[in-house]
């Protein structure tokens, strides 16, 4: 459990109210992770929505080859900088981690249990709006800047 003042100081979590932050603290917590830490990895089980409080987060693509598994490819695809939220998977079906992220500093993270918060949502439709807003908000930014650099590795030099 975090304060919900805590919330606040987040530009992504604006548009709650007093009790719905109260409600989403309840269900978070504050971690520190140290460098070079998988905090979650490609095809699994999205558990929590991240925000990144201070530190670095790289998140990596992974192309495997199906017939042979040993033909792998790591795709840095972008930065997660502090303000910024993360594993936005944990909101979305079929609720699997679409990257890889990886800490590149000591980090701090607040982590919101994704089953409790998609309860919430279940329960306040407002929330869920909101939340759903913010979340689009931020998928459209990563796809740009996803097609910023494939366009980058793709330009002729």
């Amino acid at each position: 459990m975090v304060s919900p003042e805590l919330l606040r100081r987040y530009p992504f979590f604006a548009f709650m109210t007093h009790q719905q932050r109260q409600e989403v603290a309840m269900i978070a917590d504050e971690v520190e992770v140290p460098t070079s830490t998988i905090l979650f990895a490609i095809e699994e089980k999205a558990e929590a929505l991240y925000l990144l409080m201070t530190g670095s987060v790289d998140l990596h693509y992974v192309v495997v080859d199906e017939n042979l598994p040993a033909l792998r490819k790591d795709f840095m695809i972008g930065t997660i900088n502090p303000g910024e939220v993360f594993g936005i998977s944990a909101m979305i079906e079929p609720y699997l981690m679409t990257a890889t992220a990886v800490t590149t500093q000591p980090c701090t993270v607040l982590k919101i249990d994704a089953l409790a918060l998609r309860d919430l949502c279940e329960q306040d439709h407002d929330l869920a709006y909101g939340l759903q807003k913010q979340l689009a908000r931020t998928t459209m930014q990563r796809l740009h800047a996803t097609r910023v650099l494939l366009a980058a590795a793709t330009a002729p030099v």
